[in-house]
């Protein structure tokens, strides 16, 4: 069983004119196959979630979900701390957006959709003996971004999986899932090494990532 959680950071924005875009835009996703693992993984979201963000009875001040850009780094350290022995790993493209084709800019979701896509293809799916896979994403695509890239990326995996190998796609809401807020973490780290030059937080998770590449 392969759970797949994929997230973004930075935006998808190229007017350096007229606008403030970011000059990165990252995509990672955080890989476990087990189901054990993956119960231990949201699990300790949860644990983090309640024992240092809503330990307050104050429901008005309840914090929803992990996020890497509200989140201290005493706290991150302390969920890595909590996971670190959990067997997962890290894949992760940054692109550069300064130098992506002028054709291409106009079309973001095809941009998206080819940068997820290349990050799919270092998970490692020939140790997968035909058990289910999971793709999770943070839902944030129109209706019709949804249908295209869940076509696209499905005809890319299935070439790659064993024949029968069942591959499910979700979007789902962030504070709904652990998992995407787990890798939300981790890919906003990613992302900051990039943008700011900030490793701070890199620093502390980088034994766990597995692919790690600037992509033009």
């Amino acid at each position: 069983m392969w759970y797949l959680y994929l997230d973004e950071s930075g935006d998808l924005g190229f007017d350096f004119v007229n606008k403030k875009p970011s000059k990165f835009f990252t995509i990672t996703i955080l890989a476990i196959s087990s189901q054990e693992a993956n119960r231990k993984l949201i699990k300790m979201v949860k644990t983090v979630l309640k024992r240092k963000l809503n330990y307050s009875k104050d429901k008005k001040r309840q914090v929803p979900e992990l996020k890497g850009t509200g989140t201290i780094i005493s706290i991150k350290k302390y969920f890595f701390n909590k996971v670190k022995d959990i067997k997962f790993g890290i894949y992760s493209i940054t692109l550069n957006k300064k130098m992506v084709y002028e054709r291409l800019t106009k079309n973001k979701p095809k941009v998206y959709n080819y940068v997820a896509r290349r990050v799919l293809d270092q998970i490692p799916f020939e140790k997968n003996n035909g058990d289910r896979v999971e793709l999770i994403i943070d839902k944030s695509m129109a209706k019709i971004e949804i249908i295209e890239f869940n076509k696209y990326i499905r005809s890319q995996l299935e070439g790659r999986l064993p024949i029968n190998t069942p591959l499910e796609i979700y979007h789902r809401l962030s504070h709904n899932n652990s998992g995407i807020q787990a890798v939300d973490l981790f890919c906003w780290g990613i992302f900051q090494k990039y943008e700011r030059k900030n490793c701070e937080w890199f620093d502390v998770f980088k034994g766990k990532i597995k692919f790690d590449e600037q992509f033009l």
